[in-house]
């Protein structure tokens, strides 16, 4: 007898669902991952708002006890809205990849470049965050620039990364220490500066076992020359994110700068320029940030934070300044944020930031402090 047996064909066992971000599509041979948000920022200005129009920190030009300031205000933009892409092509030498990142944050809600750079093998060539003074370290915030004791700062650099553990790694950069984003505010405060040669910068990386977080250590060099003088700056920072249980994070940072203000923010300008002579003199602050991140279930997460910026007081470097009622001798802020969000897409949330200011000297009819007190609200939809 024959037996003519029928195979059921069995469906092929199911894939997993990898969850990627952004859109991925291929273009001329290159794989491309398209991403963004839209983000609608909103601040009340409780007290020291130095400007009607910018909704985002300004501690370092808060007004001053006495002075007029902008209070009981509101303010709101989507200018950080942002769109992204990142690039990779496969060639027979290994993979070509890039990104370009941009949001509204130009002058007059104009678009600006954020990132914009090449990699291959070891080599970073373009424009992204200082090698220096990195984000990573400084606790969650809800302003799109960040707060006291901390660095939001994007340089053209050319960076190259050295390995020497899959835990520890060594990155060395030549950066554009003297670069304006377009936002309305010089990165590279320091007067007159005709840079002659790229700031050289270098971070050691190590991760801690079993995941747990990272430590950073890093290191700058930069030639601030004018017309008439020429000094050395130089700074040195420390930062490390540490999970201390699966669902709570700390979050610290570091610096110590001399003659510089182009990458830690909220800084004086790093130097004044004497007159008559031309002589340079050097600012020298310390700033540190810290904070907490609790995550309390999938949907809610929350911040407290503190940040603290301090100058030396040097007179030869006040007395030098054009304008020596604008230096500050410290600054703080402390805030405490909350994020909801109710689908996976979506952020909603809230923070209340308080901070103070006090100058060297006193303007006329002023004091030598101010507050900045506000309360900001995001929402995002990240795609």
């Amino acid at each position: 007898q024959n037996y003519q047996v029928q195979a059921t064909a069995q469906p092929a066992p199911a894939k997993p669902v990898v969850e990627k971000k952004g859109l991925g599509i291929t273009v001329g041979g290159a794989e491309v991952n398209f991403y963004g948000n839209v983000r609608a920022d909103a601040t009340y200005q409780i007290d020291g708002g130095p400007s009607r129009a910018h909704p985002y920190n300004q501690i370092n030009k808060a007004a001053l006890d006495g002075a007029p300031g902008n209070s009981d205000l509101f303010k709101s933009t989507l200018a950080a809205t942002r769109l992204g892409f990142d690039f990779k092509t496969p060639t027979q030498a290994g993979d070509v990849a890039g990104k370009v990142e941009v949001d509204f944050l130009g002058s007059n809600d104009t678009l600006r470049i954020r990132h914009a750079y090449l990699t291959y093998a070891n080599w970073l060539i373009g424009q992204t965050w200082s090698n220096f003074a990195v984000p990573d370290y400084m606790p969650e915030t809800i302003d799109a620039l960040g707060y006291v004791g901390g660095a939001v700062k994007r340089t053209p650099q050319v960076r190259y990364t050295s390995t020497f553990s899959p835990e520890t790694n060594l990155i060395f950069a030549l950066e554009d220490s003297k670069y304006s984003d377009n936002s309305g505010t010089t990165l590279g405060s320091d007067p007159d500066n005709q840079m002659r040669i790229p700031a050289l910068t270098a971070r050691l990386n190590h991760k801690f076992a079993n995941n747990a977080g990272i430590i950073s250590a890093r290191t700058m060099v930069a030639d601030k020359q004018t017309s008439d003088d020429e000094k050395v700056a130089w700074g040195v920072g420390l930062g490390t994110k540490y999970n201390v249980t699966p669902s709570t994070t700390l979050k610290a940072d570091y610096y110590h700068v001399k003659g510089d203000s182009s990458f830690v923010s909220w800084s004086n300008p790093g130097y004044s320029i004497e007159k008559p002579g031309g002589n340079i003199q050097q600012s020298e602050f310390d700033s540190i940030t810290v904070g907490i991140t609790q995550q309390f279930n999938p949907k809610w997460r929350g911040t407290l934070g503190y940040g603290y910026m301090t100058h030396d007081e040097d007179l030869d470097y006040i007395n030098a300044s054009a304008n020596p009622a604008a230096l500050n001798k410290d600054l703080w802020q402390a805030w405490a944020n909350v994020f909801y969000s109710p689908i996976k897409p979506v952020s909603l949330g809230l923070e209340y930031t308080y901070g103070e200011r006090e100058t060297f000297s006193t303007p006329t009819l002023t004091s030598k402090t101010g507050e900045e007190n506000r309360v900001n609200v995001v929402a995002l939809y990240n795609f």
